[in-house]
């Protein structure tokens, strides 16, 4: 999910500019409609089985850790709630601050390496966690509104320890998505489109944003009460606010006490026409533990306020690029490669034949990794492969010019590292990205 930077505007400060754009909040690139924005949707899927292939490694010096290791989380691809393509999964149990009972585990929250932040869908929580409310100053809810392509999530910030794999994170701000408690939506956050509150119209469980910052929005909403991101409410209107460092919804792995300066994610490559499903490693810690060393595995250095880097293709430079499992098909902008037309590949590229292209990744120290992908026509590839889920060559129209967005499709068969800001890790602090 790419970071949105169209907010950021109508700051005429630079700096402020600046940091607002950091705020990586997902521009979501699925829609379980099926119109647009590259989706796919079935109807009445049957249960698949998931395919255990083997893990391949690109460049990465992580050995693969088990599951059984206290920092390897299983994630899997594979139809999700709503049947959609290249969607990532885990699981993630949240508890009430300070309990080791009072817990709740909740499946297919989709993982998402292009934002920050924790969020589950109201109706899914037992009202026996009574998670606390984050509260300004004065007592009054602090609410957020998460701003996407094609929507908006809304709801209350609360507090919940977070486990994931047998890592834990406690008092994590995360938001309630569609809380009943919190129905009035302020026009600021609303304008942006329909609101994705339940599992249906979100398509998962819940997002895990485990991107290269800490906060979601860091310093520009410590500073600045901006549009569409956080709310004070009161008994009467909701109204923009500031909100500090720690009231902003948190990366868990951050708030971790141990193997907290990064995360990869390791998937196995697919067959050019897909998979049913497909089981991988999401590995927290870069450097601190055995199965998770940097290895081979080419460095490349993000602007650290907006979390981007240039990819170079052809005659075209991408100056804000990202590295984002929540992104379903590698967008960018070309206009020798052909849209689809018909609904059920609508928002993917349809090129006559499968495309096979070389970009370059260049990082802000000028680092550069060659990358060769391929893009092949999604409506040929969906009417032969009715049953796959998977697919490492989709690509689809991104509207920002300036923007390469490397989806989950560049995922499959490497090991890809995050590195979080101003973390340590073996090859300096972070942000970063490698694989």
């Amino acid at each position: 999910m790419r970071i949105r930077t169209d907010i950021c505007g109508h700051f005429p400060d630079e700096l402020t500019f600046r940091s607002c754009c950091r705020r990586a909040l997902p521009l979501r690139k699925y829609d379980e409609s099926g119109k647009g924005l590259g989706v796919r949707q079935f109807a009445g899927v049957a249960s698949l089985a998931i395919l255990l292939l083997t893990t391949g490694c690109g460049g990465g010096g992580s050995s693969g850790g088990t599951p059984t290791a206290i920092n390897v989380q299983a994630i899997t691809v594979d139809p999700g709630p709503t049947s959609n393509v290249n969607l990532l999964f885990t699981t993630v149990t949240i508890c009430t601050p300070g309990s080791t009972s009072n817990c709740q585990t909740i499946d297919h929250v989709l993982v998402d390496t292009g934002s920050v932040g924790l969020r589950i869908i109201s109706s899914l929580l037992s009202p026996a966690l009574s998670l606390r409310q984050q509260t300004d100053a004065s007592g009054n809810p602090v609410v957020e509104c998460g701003q996407f392509a094609d929507g908006f999530t809304w709801g209350p910030v609360k507090m919940a320890d977070v486990k994931i794999a047998g890592e834990h994170a406690g008092s994590v701000p995360i938001q309630v998505i569609g809380d009943p408690a919190f129905s009035v939506v302020p026009a600021s956050c609303s304008a942006i489109g329909s609101a994705e509150d339940t599992v249906q119209t979100l398509g998962a469980n819940g997002l895990l944003g485990l991107g290269v910052f800490q906060q979601d929005c860091g310093i520009a909403c410590a500073q600045n009460a901006i549009p569409g991101t956080y709310y004070i409410c009161p008994s009467t209107l909701c109204q923009e606010t500031q909100a500090n460092l720690t009231q902003q919804l948190q990366n868990p792995v951050g708030m971790f006490s141990a193997d907290n300066n990064g995360v990869i994610i390791e998937l196995p490559s697919v067959p050019a026409t897909g998979a049913a499903s497909v089981s991988g490693s999401m590995i927290f810690g870069i450097g601190t533990r055995g199965n998770n060393g940097l290895g081979s595995a080419q460095i490349i250095p993000v602007d650290p306020n907006t979390g981007t880097f240039t990819t170079l293709l052809n005659a075209s430079t991408y100056s804000n690029s990202s590295i984002d499992t929540g992104s379903n098909a590698l967008f960018f902008a070309d206009a020798n490669i052909p849209a689809c037309t018909s609904s059920t590949a609508s928002g993917f590229d349809c090129p006559a034949a499968t495309q096979n292209l070389t970009a370059s990744n260049r990082g802000t120290n000028g680092a550069v990794s060659t990358v060769s992908f391929q893009v092949a026509n999604a409506d040929m590839l969906f009417a032969a492969n009715p049953n796959s889920f998977a697919f490492s060559n989709l690509a689809g129209q991104n509207p920002d010019a300036t923007s390469f967005d490397w989806g989950l499709p560049f995922f499959f068969g490497r090991n890809v590292f995050t590195a979080i800001e101003g973390q340590s890790t073996p090859a300096g602090p972070g942000p970063y990205l490698a694989y």
